[in-house]
């Protein structure tokens, strides 16, 4: 598959990469949702210092996919107790 390269404009810097173009999209949205909470920060903060706000942006990006992945576990357990009692009263009703 031959790469493309795009340019993606994030906290008025441009990167310029090369992709494959499966990647565009993804990679378009979420340029777009970084600016987004960058004019976020900068607005209801008052923060001038780019690499403030940027880091500010990866720690609400990574604390959203810890916390999917905590919600994720606890579904995961949730379901497995639910599955383990459910085996369990099919045992006791087979056995009686």
């Amino acid at each position: 598959m031959d790469k493309l390269r795009i340019k993606i404009s994030i906290a008025d810097r441009v990167y310029p990469l090369t992709i494959d173009p499966d990647q565009e999209e993804g990679l378009r949205k979420a340029a777009k949702s970084i600016e987004g909470l960058v004019k976020q920060f900068e607005q209801n903060y008052a923060v001038r210092d780019k690499q403030d706000v940027l880091a500010m942006c990866a720690l609400q990006f990574a604390s959203r996919l810890e916390q999917e992945s905590i919600n994720e576990e606890r579904g995961d357990e949730e379901v497995k107790e639910r599955l383990e009692a459910l085996n369990e009263l099919l045992q006791s009703k087979l056995s009686s």
